[in-house]
């Protein structure tokens, strides 16, 4: 193993985007300027099929230069920015070995073979999408993603089934580990994708098990935007000669493209978006969702808002996309909700707004999606929404395209009930100068004799009826605090750690789990594990207080039952959190932070290096006589984070 890593590093410009360099002459080489296409590459033919399926021709830099190294057995280091085509990069040459293997041993094992881990369940699940589309011409081929916040059933039904590819988040694998239910005896290919997240994200611990787990006569492929000390820690440990391969991207986007961001949380995404286009005059949009399953849903929910909307995804035939895509062009509908491959090569004038609905997971996603509009030196804008959880992906595509995305405000409420008033009133005073309203004003004339009723009273209850139900006055859409942003946003390290709470957040509780300094637990783990299993955004998670054998977490007090039986289950270092809600802490306004009114644990109240007093006030902690002793902190209070 060399000393050095970046002693075989190979540096390709995004500029030459078919062009890569030999790596420690043991890659294919090739030579800069020679126009380089996934049929000179060695794959197989199944491979290469599902591959002009989704319309790939040429590779991009990383991908040209990483799969002749990984096809001849080398383990590999890249570094490449998020959006510079990672994923195929590794899955491409995994499969073509695979498709290869199952030919010699007449057919697909039924044992697990590749293994992925990434950082967070969406990463995962995008992988897993990619792998499957890959795969698409392979028969009896698998692939299961895992990760937390989704229920076991399924996972262990799909693993005992038998799953050749499995892509999860470091806690859900670790926990199919322990279980049993997850084999890794016949791994033979292993990828750590979004490695620097990863860590960031305090699975430092949770990666080096799982690794430790896998057989010693494996590849290994690790993707990083950055090389920290750990990063190369881990590559030097786990990996066998690697060659690293190093992209700088140089993705740029349309300067006459207004490109703005929201964040937003997940469940008020539509209406931010209905409340934006109440308020901001666009021709032709497009909403850009992940899922073909979210097209239908989004353009359904927007045309039960009285938008003009339509979906178009992979599953709809090809003629009704271009008859949606015809009538998005002649001004029949005005929204188009789209996945990334049915918008691939998309040109209509009209569009004025391209609506990132759903972050794309790449940003190279990113500048395609947005380059539907602003074309042929027209202005058009584009507006990102995103979770607090999401804001490294931010930073990613203005990293890489290199020109900043301001923040948007939504349109206060005040000014959306003007605008929504004063239409209301516009409708009234077409409707009089344009209809025959004879028939009501006798109708109402005689309502108002009949029921001694004023007529401004039944004109009221007229304008009810003609809303249908719906309220014409909005108020705000409900935003993560502003203690908590700025607990998620401001951490002091790589691993999220996070300063006291002193008082709780309005709507939070505190919650105990039983994993603290004894099982060296990070805070980053603990926002990691939870975030990922419980299916919270980091935002939501505020104060960490960790102390010997436990830690307080302070999370939303509603949690949902299957949150609560997620989080009751998962895993920390490969040790069961038992969360469970700590009722002997107050909010805001009641006892001390730090004051619980009864033991933790009745059966021993006085475990060396705890924290905890009885209801008594009077009483003293008793002196820390540990490590700790003599700085003038009593064993109440304890390290916090």
């Amino acid at each position: 193993m060399p000393e050095n890593l970046t002693e075989q590093t190979t540096t390709i410009p995004a500029a030459e985007a078919s062009t890569a360099t030999d790596v420690e002459s043991t890659a294919t080489p090739v030579d800069d300027g020679v126009d380089i296409r996934f049929t000179d590459l060695n794959l197989d033919g199944r491979v290469l099929a599902a591959l002009s399926d989704v319309g790939y021709e040429k590779p991009s830099p990383i991908q040209a230069a990483t799969i002749p190294a990984l096809l001849d057995g080398r383990d590999v280091v890249g570094l490449a920015q998020t959006g510079t085509g990672k994923t195929a990069a590794f899955a491409i040459p995994a499969l073509s070995k695979m498709a290869e293997l199952a030919d010699v041993n007449g057919g697909p094992s039924k044992n697990t073979q590749v293994l992925v881990l990434a950082p967070t369940r969406e990463l995962a699940l995008q992988v897993a999408e990619a792998f499957t589309s890959y795969a698409k011409h392979m028969d009896g081929f698998t692939v299961l993603p895992v990760y937390g916040g989704s229920p076991y059933g399924p996972q262990l039904n799909g693993l005992r089934r038998g799953a050749q590819v499995v892509v999860g988040t470091p806690g859900r694998v670790i926990d199919h580990i322990t279980k049993g239910s997850l084999d890794l005896s016949n791994l033979e290919y292993v990828v750590l994708d979004e490695a620097d997240e990863m860590l960031r994200m305090g699975f430092a611990e949770d990666v080096e098990q799982i690794l430790s787990s896998t057989p010693d006569e494996k590849q290994v492929a690790l993707f990083s935007a950055t090389m920290p000390p750990a990063i190369r820690r881990i590559a030097k440990k786990y990996l066998n000669d690697p060659a690293e391969i190093s992209v700088k991207g140089k993705t740029t986007t349309g300067t006459n493209t207004r490109q703005r961001y929201l964040q937003v949380m997940g469940p008020h995404k539509l209406d931010a978006l209905t409340r934006i286009l109440e308020v901001e005059d666009y021709d032709g949009i497009i909403a850009f969702v992940r899922t073909k399953m979210a097209t239908e849903d989004l353009a359904d929910k927007l045309r039960s808002r009285g938008f003009s909307a339509a979906a178009i995804n992979g599953d709809i035939p090809q003629q009704q996309r271009e008859r949606t895509v015809e009538a998005l062009r002649d001004g029949t509908i005005d929204i188009l909700v789209a996945t990334d491959v049915a918008a691939r090569g998309l040109d209509v004038d009209r569009i004025s707004l391209v609506v990132n609905y759903d972050i794309p997971h790449d940003t190279e996603s990113y500048v395609h999606r947005i380059g539907r509009t602003g074309r042929a030196g027209r202005s058009g804008d584009a507006i990102l929404f995103i979770t607090p959880r999401e804001k490294y992906l931010l930073r990613s595509i203005e990293k890489a395209t290199r020109q900043p995305v301001e923040q948007m405000q939504l349109p206060s409420p005040a000014k959306l009930n003007e605008l929504r008033l004063g239409k209301f009133a516009d409708r009234i005073t077409q409707t009089l100068s344009g209809e025959d309203v004879s028939l009501f004003r006798d109708l109402i004339a005689n309502y108002e004799q009949e029921h001694n009723v004023p007529a401004n009273e039944i004109a009221a209850a007229l304008a009810v009826m003609a809303q249908g139900g719906q309220p014409i006055l909005v108020q705000d859409i409900p935003v993560a605090p502003a203690g908590q942003r700025e607990r998620a946003e401001g951490r002091k390290d790589g691993f999220g750690s996070r300063g006291p709470t002193r008082t709780l957040t309005e709507g939070n509780a505190t919650y105990r789990i039983a994993v603290g300094r004894r099982q060296r637990v990070m805070p980053g783990s603990i926002v990691g594990a939870i975030a990922n299993e419980g299916g919270l955004s980091s935002a939501q998670i505020g104060g960490i207080d960790i102390r010997a054998d436990h830690s307080l977490v302070e999370l939303p007090a509603d949690l949902s039952k299957d949150q609560l039986r997620a989080l009751s289950r998962t895993r920390i270092g490969g040790e069961l959190i038992h969360l469970e809600l700590d009722k002997g802490r107050k909010p805001a306004g009641g006892r001390g932070a730090g004051e619980f009114k009864k033991p933790y644990r009745k059966d021993n109240p006085k475990r060396d290096g705890d924290t905890r007093f009885s209801g008594d006030a009077s009483r003293k902690p008793r002196q820390n006589k540990g490590a700790g002793a003599g700085n003038g902190r009593s064993s109440a209070q304890s390290e916090q984070y």
